[in-house]
């Protein structure tokens, strides 16, 4: 993998280092920002965690060819490297819809394959652009069962406004998808395409199965959240006897 790729004559995406830690507290104001206007949330970083990951040479940085931060994304292990995440993919509103995301993601996919090429890459999102981009990528959605068992993963869920909905549900259920990325499903398909065997096809075909998945998310929404309202509202009406 290339440390450093030119995208068009106006992007630089690269690996971050120690150049780049003076962009650490913009891209963590940014992070917040975004999960706000989205109205979830996404695990809250500090500038010293985002600097940490530069260092190690675990992030992905876009910026300008003059400098000026266009975007970042981060990778996490989990339990020992057999799980990897690439997470807080953050692009700044006066880049967004310029395919700036998707070259980040890509970068910070190759990044994890170079470090962790046994590791399963996995994500949890509410985002249909970010599931396409994953999709691309050959990840396939998964059940929460599926991804690290570990408390520290799922902890960093917690500054996400529907927390609660996970908690409840003893983490078999959020407005999040999982997905995923086996590199073993790789190796398959591989073996098949030399040994002349037409490889499996891929159960999840995004661009046919968006329209319809959108809609069960917004069922999914609606759902969940009646749920959730009516046990604040059972909690709230429950007087304690002592």
């Amino acid at each position: 993998m290339k440390n450093t790729e030119v995208v068009g004559s106006k992007f630089i995406v690269q690996t971050a280092n120690e150049n780049h830690l003076h962009f650490a507290e913009i891209i963590c104001a940014e992070m917040e920002e975004s999960a706000k206007k989205r109205g979830t949330g996404i695990a809250k970083r500090s500038p010293v965690y985002i600097m940490e990951k530069m260092v190690e040479g675990k992030a992905i940085i876009a910026t300008t060819d003059s400098g000026i931060w266009v975007g970042f994304c981060y990778i996490e292990t989990w339990e020992h490297g057999k799980f990897v995440a690439n997470s807080g993919l953050i692009v700044h509103p006066d880049f967004r819809n310029s395919g700036m995301a998707k070259a980040i993601k890509q970068k910070a996919f190759e990044l994890s394959r170079q470090k962790y090429p046994d590791a399963k890459i996995i994500g949890i999102t509410t985002s249909l652009p970010v599931m396409k981009i994953n999709s691309d990528l050959g990840y396939e959605p998964v059940t929460f069962s599926e991804l690290p068992a570990d408390d520290a993963f799922w902890k960093g869920c917690a500054s996400c406004v529907n927390y609660d909905v996970l908690t409840r549900t003893g983490r078999k259920h959020c407005l999040c998808t999982g997905m995923m990325y086996n590199p073993e499903d790789k190796k398959k398909e591989e073996v098949a395409v030399a040994t002349g065997v037409e490889p499996e096809k891929h159960s999840w075909d995004f661009l046919k199965e968006s329209s319809l998945y959108e809609r069960w998310m917004r069922i999914k929404q609606r759902i969940l959240l009646r749920r959730e309202e009516r046990a604040r509202k059972k909690n709230a009406g429950t007087v304690l006897v002592h």
